[in-house]
């Protein structure tokens, strides 16, 4: 990070915005996919308890929104008005990264800390383990984990894919027991390489997509990981949800900043939310300047997911990204909902 960056860090805005920052709520995105956003970190924890920073979120079917984070509890769970009803985890996880869940609640949490893939049942009970703690794979050898960072479950079959991005450029896939099948992927730019293979998610037919973050795009596979498809111009593509509830498959994407600090004043380069169909329409974005906590803007968002009614939520390592770099060092907003306007 440039002394720039550090500069303008400590108003927690681009030098462009050093101004006071209102609270109320904001109209963003494009009809139908159109959201109120007032800016407030999301989500009630009792005193004391920190967040650190959201790294993963996930809706279950029952419409509650467990949070994967770094901070006093690493599963916490909150009803749709950001009510705590439950949390988890300490002393299991080193650096909480990705979390999914399938349709009969399992959670599954990745780890890129102790390079493991768990699953759990909605309570917290561990079923299993992919990986071992401690045993990190070569890196770039292909082979299972160096640096996992989320896991996505095929509703067909509860099939697993695995995204094994920091250390690696693949994609390993599992049965829905654990069984290790095959693996696809290399590092490149090129069809069916990558550039950390940062998340992963199926839909409804059990096709793979694949956010590619340094390479700007998402991938699409078919299930034996043969590659079918790319879009492109997006910003530095760093989360994926899909939601399959819909007459239509809907694609949620989040983007990190991809500018430099030159470009600190650019708009729409992210951070960001962009909404696709299955064909790749563009069907909505939300946010469109740069970095920052006033209304409207984003951190990095490094995992989303959206409820039955079809609101948004955001988990954004804001401290990682730009917390740490301040002086002194502190939390920053890392979980927004994003409320749909019907």
């Amino acid at each position: 990070m440039t002394d720039k960056e550090k500069e303008n860090l400590e108003y927690g805005l681009p030098s462009h915005e050093k101004m006071a920052i209102g609270g109320d709520s904001i109209v963003m995105g494009t009809k139908p996919y159109s959201y109120h956003v007032d800016g407030k970190e999301w989500g009630k924890i009792p005193k004391n308890w920190t967040l650190k920073e959201a790294t993963a979120v996930a809706v279950n079917s029952k419409d509650e929104v467990i949070v994967f984070n770094r901070g006093t509890k690493p599963i916490i769970v909150f009803d749709i008005d950001g009510n705590h009803i439950n949390s988890w985890g300490e002393n299991i996880f080193t650096n909480a990264h990705g979390i999914s869940v399938d349709d009969e609640n399992n959670i599954y949490c990745v780890d890129s800390g102790d390079n493991t893939v768990r699953k759990f049942n909605s309570s917290g009970k561990l079923i299993f383990q992919l990986g071992k703690e401690g045993q990190k794979a070569e890196k770039m050898s292909g082979l299972p984990f160096a640096v996992p960072t989320q896991v996505a479950i095929d509703s067909n079959n509860q099939d697993l894919y695995v995204a094994d991005g920091y250390s690696n450029a693949k994609v390993h896939k599992y049965n829905k027991d654990g069984k290790y099948l095959f693996s696809w992927g290399e590092s490149g730019t090129g069809e069916g390489q990558f550039n950390i293979v940062h998340n992963i998610s199926t839909d409804s037919e059990g096709l793979v997509y694949v956010a590619d973050r340094e390479n700007h795009r998402i991938q699409v596979f078919d299930k034996n990981g043969n590659y079918l498809d790319q879009w492109i111009n997006l910003s530095r593509a760093a989360c994926l949800y899909i939601d399959k509830r819909g007459k239509e498959d809907i694609f949620y994407v989040g983007e990190y900043f991809s500018g430099i600090a030159s470009n600190d004043t650019g708009i729409d380069l992210g951070p960001r939310i962009s909404i696709f169909n299955k064909s790749g329409e563009l069907l909505s974005r939300v946010g469109i300047d740069s970095y920052g906590p006033s209304v409207g803007r984003f951190y990095s968002p490094h995992g989303i997911s959206v409820d039955s009614k079809g609101n948004i939520y955001v988990a954004e390592v804001s401290y990682s990204d730009y917390g740490q770099f301040m002086n002194p060092k502190r939390e920053l907003r890392s979980l927004q909902k994003l409320t749909k306007i019907n």
